[in-house]
């Protein structure tokens, strides 16, 4: 797979170019200070490519592989997760659209297991992630410091005079599901550390 390199760094930057055309209207949401907590999926396919690139020209970065896997692995499960718990909602959707979101993010979860291909996830860069996707969680569905929380929209969470409207349970499942894959993208990253640890003594 990792042979296929190129077309899937250009893939990705596709992919991000798409991500940030789809989140436009939330663009004309948000405060401009809270813009680059806003696309998410986008930033995590700009990691992606970015950490592929990098190991491909043989200059890989650890911060990025660690950025990638976390984002891939969270956006591209988050994404399936809440078409599936809101599929109601989403019925707005044609359905090659529905489709085309759905198995789409699955693929960057297919590629954020491919990055411990040639990463260690040093402590260092693991950290930097979680601080990373750690704040995105905090300023998506807690504290969102400027504005309403940020995270990305949702139908089950109404617009209303340009405004989104956060209602339970629907935030609140929203959140479960980011959270919960934050932790566990910390947990397989330091894993994965531990076991490449195990197999050099």
């Amino acid at each position: 797979g990792l042979n296929l390199v190129p077309l899937v760094v250009v893939t990705n930057l596709l992919g991000t170019a798409f991500g940030f055309w789809y989140y436009r209207f939330q663009f004309s949401l948000e405060p401009v200070v809270m813009w680059p907590f806003v696309p998410d999926s986008p930033v995590a396919t700009l990691f992606i490519a970015c950490a592929f690139g990098a190991w491909y020209l043989g200059r890989t970065n650890e911060y990025l592989n660690a950025l990638a896997f976390f984002g891939c692995l969270k956006l591209g499960a988050w994404t399936p997760y809440v078409l599936l718990v809101f599929a109601d909602d989403f019925s707005y959707l044609h359905p090659a659209m529905y489709n085309f979101l759905f198995w789409s993010h699955l693929a960057m979860v297919v590629e954020a297991f491919v990055i411990h291909r040639f990463s260690g996830f040093p402590i260092r860069a693991v950290l930097v992630a979680v601080v990373w996707y750690g704040f995105n969680d905090l300023v998506d569905y807690f504290v969102p410091i400027v504005g309403t929380p940020h995270h990305t929209l949702i139908p089950a969470e109404p617009v209303v005079d340009q405004a989104v409207q956060h209602v339970s349970p629907a935030h609140e499942l929203a959140a479960a599901g980011a959270v919960v894959l934050t932790l566990a993208a910390t947990f397989l990253a330091l894993s994965t550390r531990i076991k490449k640890l195990e197999a050099t003594r």
